[in-house]
Formats: structure tokens, sequence, C-alpha cells
């Protein structure tokens, strides 16, 4: 009875256009060079991450050239307890690399958009045309201030709001 209600509000609501921005993303990812674990620097407000600290995302690539996702966090009041979230990732266009589709439980499929992805691999930032969402990940789990304003320029310039910014600890380690 609850996945009908799902779909049907899911239906209801697709029927009402949502104002999408044509936000910048990379036009080439590496994609062996992005798995492995990130470190979430900061994000918007994200109802599975609520209440969470130490949160990490593992890609990893699956054998029909899709990415598995893997979040994971701990507990802010219980840090020895973790949660743990899987789907997979794909780009649904190879003209855009940058613009991929994220799905943890069919039939929801989230865009997940690298707006900004270091040379290097050491940081990215990704969002969502509805600025509903933003992520910034790093291999570290702490990133230097001026990259970290760099980034929250761009997110600004993009049209995020970032007053309800969440910057998580990382001290479960």
């Amino acid at each position: 009875m609850k996945m009908i209600s799902l779909i049907v509000v899911a239906a209801f609501i697709s029927l009402f256009p949502v104002k999408q921005r044509d936000l910048p993303v990379v036009s080439s990812v590496d994609i062996n060079r992005y798995l492995g674990t990130w470190y979430e620097i900061a994000r918007l407000p994200f109802s599975f991450e609520s209440n969470l600290k130490c949160i990490t995302a593992t890609y990893s690539l699956r054998k029909d050239g899709r990415i598995t996702v893997l979040n994971k966090g701990y507990y802010i009041n219980n840090p020895r307890k973790t949660t743990t979230s899987r789907g997979v990732a794909f780009a649904p266009d190879d003209s855009a690399p940058g613009k991929l589709k994220v799905q943890f439980f069919w039939p929801f499929r989230g865009n997940y958009w690298i707006m900004e992805l270091d040379e290097d691999y050491r940081y990215v930032m990704v969002g969502e045309p509805r600025l509903r969402y933003l992520w910034i990940l790093a291999r570290e789990k702490t990133m230097d201030d001026q990259t970290f304003e760099m980034l929250l320029k761009k997110a600004a310039l993009s049209g995020y709001d970032l007053n309800s910014l969440i910057i998580p600890d990382h001290d479960c380690y």
C-alpha cells in the first residue's frame, strides 16, 4: 500500500513543473579516477543524512559499466552505529559524462551532476538542476579554506542558497 501511495504522489507532483537550472557541469570524467571513497565536507539538508556524521560515499565499478554507490554515515547520538544506502549511478548520455543519474530504489532516479571536479580528483562538487541538493566531497576528511570558499562561491553563482549548509563532523575514525 505504501509503494502505491508513493507512486501516486510522485505522479501527481510530476504534473506541476518545477523550475530547473542548466547548471554548469564538467565536460569529462575519468570514472576509474572517480572510483573510491570520498568524504562529505558539506551538503545541503538531505533526509537520508539527517542526524549523521562521518559521512562517506564509496564508488565502485560494476561489470555492466555502471557504478555502485555506497553511502555510509555514523549516527551523531550513537557513533558506534552506522547506516548505509546502496544505489547505482550511470551516465544516460555519453556526450554529457558530468550529468549522471543515481537510483537508490526503483523506479526513482535522481540527478547527480558533477559541477566541479579537481584535475587531480581531490575534490568534487555535485548538485542537481532544481537546486535542492548539493554536496562537496573530498578524498580527505578536511579541505583547505581557499578551495572550500571557491566551491561555495561557484555554488552561490549557480543559484544555490547556502544558508542551510551543513558541515558534518569527521571524528569517528
